[in-house]
């Protein structure tokens, strides 16, 4: 049987991060094999690319080019074998994350990165998308108590309303697949949201 694709999105300091760990350790007490991985990221070659993305000046068409050439090098090495080894894998952003923050935050052409995912991934979405969903303004104050920013979380709420946004479009694009999780409770909240939103796929 073909693995469970569960992704997880939402901005910086929404806490989405915090529940991939939890939610792999639930699901293989429920006898379920779970690879946790995360973009830009997962293999040698795209967490090259992803220290690139974060800490280097460039355009959003740069940006945007190496977020799918790592994301390629991910899907080819780990996440479609592990799918078809039967595996669940939990990934920490996917595409949606670009059409958020390169197509949102940075008003890139939603045109071309259709073209680029349907180049890197054709045919390929998550069975589950995780979408934490929290205002703008509260996600930077839970950023800034807990680490240094980087280029991303150093941009302005402005931007990170734009990201929003774009999450929001894709949501409402692709509603089958998006649960929105309502991430401004405390974290034994959220994660009665997210565990519910698992088992309704598992069923």
């Amino acid at each position: 049987m073909k693995g469970r694709f569960i992704t997880f999105e939402g901005i910086d300091g929404a806490g989405k991060s915090s529940h991939i760990e939890p939610l792999a350790a639930w699901l293989r007490e429920r006898g379920h094999a779970a690879l946790v991985t995360r973009e830009p990221g997962g293999t040698p070659l795209a967490e090259t690319l992803r220290e690139l993305v974060l800490h280097q000046p460039m355009d959003a068409l740069t940006e945007s080019l190496l977020v799918f050439a790592a994301r390629r090098d991910h899907l080819l090495k780990s996440i479609q074998p592990a799918l078809d080894a039967g595996t669940t894998v939990l990934c920490d952003r996917f595409t949606d994350a670009t059409f958020a923050y390169q197509g949102g935050g940075r008003r890139f052409d939603l045109k071309t990165l259709a073209q680029l995912e349907a180049m890197v991934h054709p045919g390929l979405q998550p069975d589950l998308t995780l979408w934490f969903d929290l205002p703008a303004a509260m996600a930077a104050q839970r950023r800034a108590a807990v680490r240094a920013a980087d280029r991303f979380e150093a941009e302005s709420t402005a931007f990170f309303e734009r990201v929003q946004a774009g999450y929001a479009a894709r949501a409402a694009a692709q509603p089958d697949r998006f649960t929105r999780i309502d991430a401004s409770p405390s974290q034994p909240e959220v994660w009665t949201q997210v565990c519910a939103a698992v088992q309704a796929l598992l069923r």
